[in-house]
């Protein structure tokens, strides 16, 4: 039976608000480079009023939100679960979804008041990105916006590691996991960031259990996530927690682990100006690749191509023509 989803994701909506500063800037707001740090909602206000100019760039974002609209431009299917407020943010988001020809749990189910969440993204002149993000509505993500029909109708669900730190958003997690394997769906989950693996390995273990069917991982994640030191020893211990897993490596490339065997999956060669979204969009290339039969080398070279080229440019999205021209590319 063909499946009307490729993919069924769940994470954090959050619109993307994305600028240019300085290590200075950083360093003079005490804000920890490189990570994604959980703010309030003054924090947020109060470093976007400092960083004092109006050219950031607006979209609708969240590490799953970013795979699945890349698994729709490369041709495939998705289908999205969330928490966003009836507020203007909300509005934006659910229309930057619906063009990316996504369907959403709120076709199904009406709006809260409330505040729809916001990450601020700042790109440091080395390419790196700082995340401070405020939940706003979606902390309170729970298993009311998990859609069992859309999940059955799917080829594999993919959740967002982020979600492990409120509580009703891991139930959520593991309700989805469940929901999917009763149901003879796939389950694929990202780590999300080497912080949020340090503070909830207990939670992660929960989710994955050793029976999850995709991990995705960068090398910091892998080895927080396993407790060694290095990667080789990293990646035989990820051996025990998920059937098959894909390391990233930024510029080294990535190794996937097919089930069977190790398939090293070569870089390619740009100079980096922002690496924001450069895991979603590996993620989804990769399910796109793996649902639509490419075989896990040649989505693994897909995925390599796409996140080469998101890190050669602002944004963590592609056109939609560009998707294509990489499909392209690959043959």
């Amino acid at each position: 039976m063909s499946q009307k989803y490729n993919v069924y994701g769940i994470g954090n909506a959050l619109v993307d608000l994305e600028f240019k500063i300085s290590d200075e800037f950083l360093e003079k707001h005490n804000v920890k480079k490189g990570l994604m740090t959980l703010v309030d909602e003054n924090t947020q206000y109060r470093l976007i009023k400092a960083i004092d100019h109006n050219d950031a760039e607006k979209k609708s974002g969240g590490s799953a939100a970013n795979t699945v609209i890349a698994v729709n431009q490369f041709g495939g299917k998705s289908f999205y679960s969330c928490k966003v407020a009836d507020d203007e943010f909300g509005d934006f988001y659910l229309k930057d979804m619906e063009d990316a020809g996504i369907p959403t749990n709120f076709n199904r189910q009406d709006r809260e008041d409330g505040i729809t969440g916001k990450c601020l993204v700042m790109i440091t002149d080395d390419a790196d990105r700082t995340m401070n993000t405020y939940l706003g509505i979606s902390s309170g993500l729970s298993t009311n916006e998990v859609d069992e029909r859309a999940i059955k109708d799917s080829e594999y669900v993919y959740l967002e590691g982020y979600l492990v730190a409120a509580q009703k958003g891991l139930d959520a997690m593991k309700y989805t996991k469940k929901v999917a394997e009763e149901n003879g769906i796939k389950t694929a989950v990202t780590l999300s960031d080497p912080s949020i693996v340090q503070a909830f390995k207990g939670a992660f273990r929960e989710v994955i259990g050793a029976s999850v069917d995709l991990l995705f991982c960068n090398e910091q994640e892998a080895k927080a996530f396993t407790e060694k030191d290095n990667l080789l020893e990293a990646r035989e211990a990820l051996k025990q927690e998920a059937k098959r897993f894909v390391i990233t490596q930024g510029r080294n490339g990535a190794m996937i682990f097919d089930g069977d065997t190790f398939i090293d999956i070569e870089p390619y060669e740009v100079k980096a100006v922002d690496t924001n979204g450069a895991g979603d969009m590996f993620a989804g290339a990769f399910l796109y690749g793996i649902t639509n039969g490419l075989g896990f080398a040649n989505s693994g070279k897909l995925a390599s191509l796409a996140g080469s080229k998101i890190v050669s440019q602002y944004g963590p999205r592609l056109k939609w023509h560009e998707a294509q021209e990489l499909l392209h590319e690959l043959k």
